[in-house]
């Protein structure tokens, strides 16, 4: 143990550092330091006008039968009323098509003048039907012309051959894009990672490019034809491979100095916290660069609901344009849009000698800090219980989803014995204490991880050396964004333990920390890097969802970071401490809990997929590291599930075909035994744990 002085930071790990290469980062926005929007052309659909001289509309589809025309028409007017600026319809087949005529009359009818959208997969005849009423067609490159999603590889030794493919798609598509012209019709090329065909896939690979390259295939027919009211959209279910699809589709539209509207979407994001935090990552990453004119939440919930996500995502992106948010510029050379690689922190080594061992301050996957204060820990095993940790005997130890250490700004005084046990209880399993500097000064507490400002570190050691209090052995540093490049460079030699990045108020965090982490691997400085995210009382908690996965998801997409902190004193420990897990897998770094694949149901959809999605959570949700697909049809499913170990999926009527990966291994089972096949199926394949019980708390005597 260290006694109280100037003393020298221990350095961590020596792992060995490889310079970072220089990228020159091709355009793909306005502005790496600013949000300003796109500019884009202006496309009209119906009496609703998207591009970048008007607000960013909102959408959601119905999950009707569009066959039953009054079920559907409420819907529409219930979305319409909940704030929907476009509705789209699924249209599977011509008896959906002649039901659209009796919709479109019907809401006319009713003073509803929306614009409705047809989803169109596989059938070009239905489309020429439906673009007589509706006021947009969405078509899919990947099956449009190409037929049902199979995954046969096809060898083009010749590229003239695939080349020369495109011409069985321009006869196919010609008709619909003459249509839409003469009747004034938009159109969404809407291209689905999930959903890209067999053409595709066998020349591009599962790949951005290859989502990209399928689309302007079908663009470079509509622009032979001289017909331009259409947006692009470029879907996927993960949210790095969405983010880095629209990012290349933006980038080769300024090479090619196209100006066409962008419609942004996570597809399949699930239900709930999930839902909406998967959504924000992907959607919010790319309003914050200024890209998106139309935007869709996909849950698992009735389309109205899709609403508020929708329009607080949209606001988070119109505001930050409209208020110019960013930062002085600065020059960017780390950071590669094109291929995702995440900057990994080095994690602490044990020094001999210490009370604690530290190695658990951080986790490698990815950190989740709580912050705790002094009142919370008078009932330490409720506490214990709301960071995570699993109770024996009133005892804790860490679990799979327990939160990696605590930030507290206060701690119980030395003479408050009981305090003082239940931090030390955390402390012997590696569930750590940050503390300020000044507070530490006052009382030490012994194995406290010491907190300073990067400014006041860097003050202190010209002065001499950082002062750690007694006991006190590892250090903190926190940075605001508003330092020099001089003061982060000297990271380097302060050589803390971990950095919190806690933007100042008024700084916008998205463009302060791309500098930030700019000069840090500028400088090859290997301390991790935590987000530290705030909120202040009375916001609600999807507000605390939404952005938190644009804030600090925005970030996670492109690698620059290794775990986050929400802090909203007013909310729950639980809540926030899970809401941070969420944030972490849903951007692809540590898995907790179970991952869900889960399509926000349609007029395709073959069963109830609230109720399913639900019996099947129930039942599956204590998996770590499964990830399970649920998908109503096989529209996107087989593509959707790529990054699912295991699918649910309608295949007829009252059947469900059970996938492994993307095989079908079970066809046509009646669906109320179906959720009980798929879980023997994960067993079968030695993936499934039994529920762990767990203890109660307990009761603290009134």
């Amino acid at each position: 143990m260290m006694s109280r002085g100037v003393v020298k930071v221990k350095a961590q790990s020596a792992a060995v550092i490889v310079p970072p290469k220089e990228l020159i980062i091709p355009k793909y926005c306005e502005s790496i330091h600013q949000t300003k929007r796109r500019p884009t052309r202006t496309v009209h659909i119906g009496k609703v006008e998207v591009g970048s001289k008007h607000r960013v509309a909102l959408q959601t589809m119905t999950t009707t039968d569009t066959r039953n025309v009054q079920a559907t028409v409420d819907q529409v007017k219930k979305c319409a009323d909940a704030g929907a600026d476009i509705v789209r319809i699924t249209v599977q087949g011509k008896r959906e098509a002649e039901a659209c005529y009796k919709i479109r009359e019907q809401l006319f009818k009713d003073r509803y003048d929306v614009p409705l959208v047809a989803d169109i997969h596989f059938q070009p005849a239905v489309a020429m039907m439906v673009a007589e009423c509706f006021e947009k067609i969405r078509i899919n490159p990947g099956n449009f012309a190409d037929g049902r999603k199979t995954f046969e590889t096809i060898n083009y030794d010749d590229p003239a051959q695939f080349a020369a493919e495109r011409d069985y798609i321009e006869e196919v598509f010609t008709p619909l894009v003459k249509k839409c012209k003469d009747l004034g019709r938009a159109m969404r090329i809407g291209t689905n990672h999930g959903s890209l065909s067999a053409r595709i896939l066998s020349y591009y690979g599962d790949t951005p490019k290859g989502m990209v390259e399928s689309a302007f295939e079908f663009a470079d027919i509509c622009r032979k034809h001289d017909y331009h009211n259409f947006v692009f959209s470029m879907k996927a279910s993960n949210p790095l491979v969405m983010v880095q699809a629209y990012r290349l589709l933006a980038e080769e539209m300024y090479k090619k100095s196209w100006d066409y509207p962008l419609h942004l979407g996570v597809t399949e994001a699930g239900e709930g916290e999930d839902g909406r935090m998967k959504s924000a990552i992907g959607i919010g990453a790319l309003l914050m660069d200024g890209l998106g004119d139309t935007i869709r939440v996909s849950l698992t919930e009735d389309p109205e609901y899709e609403i508020d996500p929708c329009n607080r995502l949209a606001s988070l992106g119109q505001t930050a344009c409209s208020t110019g948010l960013g930062v002085p510029a600065f020059e960017e050379k780390t950071r590669d849009t094109h291929t995702f690689s995440r900057r990994v922190g080095d994690l602490p080594k044990q020094v001999e000698g210490e009370q604690y061992d530290f190695r658990g301050l951080l986790h490698r996957d990815g950190t989740v800090f709580s912050v705790v204060n002094v009142e919370e820990l008078k009932q330490p095993e409720f506490l214990y219980k709301k960071l995570g940790a699993k109770l024996v005997v009133g005892m804790p130890f860490k679990d799979i989803a327990t939160s990696d250490s605590v930030i507290m700004r206060q701690i119980p005084p030395s003479s408050d014995a009981e305090g003082r046990r239940a931090l030390r209880r955390l402390q012997e399993v590696t569930v750590h204490t940050i503390v300020p500097a000044a507070v530490l000064a006052a009382d030490p507490l012994p194995g406290a991880v010491t907190l300073h400002t990067l400014k006041d570190a860097v003050k202190a050691h010209k002065a001499g050396g950082v002062k750690l209090p007694e006991g006190s052995t590892r250090l903190a540093i926190e940075v605001d964004g508003t330092e020099t490049t001089e003061e982060i460079s000297a990271l380097k030699t302060l050589n803390p333990v971990v950095v919190l990045l806690n933007i100042a108020d008024g700084v916008s965090r998205i463009h302060a920390s791309r500098r930030v982490f700019e000069v840090i691997k500028s400088h090859e400085i290997s301390t991790p890097v935590i987000h530290h995210i705030r909120f202040p009382a009375g916001a609600v908690r999807d507000e605390i969802v939404i952005n938190t996965g644009t804030y600090v998801g925005g970030l996670l997409v492109d690698g620059l970071g290794d775990g986050a902190v929400i802090e909203a004193p007013h909310e729950d420990l639980e809540f926030l401490r899970t809401t941070s897990f969420g944030l972490l897998q849903g951007s692809r770094m540590r898995n907790t809990k179970t991952e869900y694949v889960s399509c926000p149901s349609c007029g395709r959809t073959l069963f109830n997929l609230q109720e399913v999605t639900e019996q099947i959570r129930q039942k599956t949700g204590h998996l770590p590291g499964v990830a399970i697909a649920v998908m109503g049809c096989i529209v996107n499913g087989p593509g959707e599930m790529a990054d699912a170990d295991f699918g649910y999926v309608g295949g007829a009527p009252g059947k469900i075909d059970l996938y492994v990966g993307k095989e079908v291994v079970k066809r046509a089972i009646p669906m109320e035994q179906a959720c009980d096949e798929l879980v023997q199926l994960i067993k079968d394949h030695g993936r499934w744990v039994e529920p762990a019980k767990e203890e109660e708390p307990a009761a603290v005597p009134a």
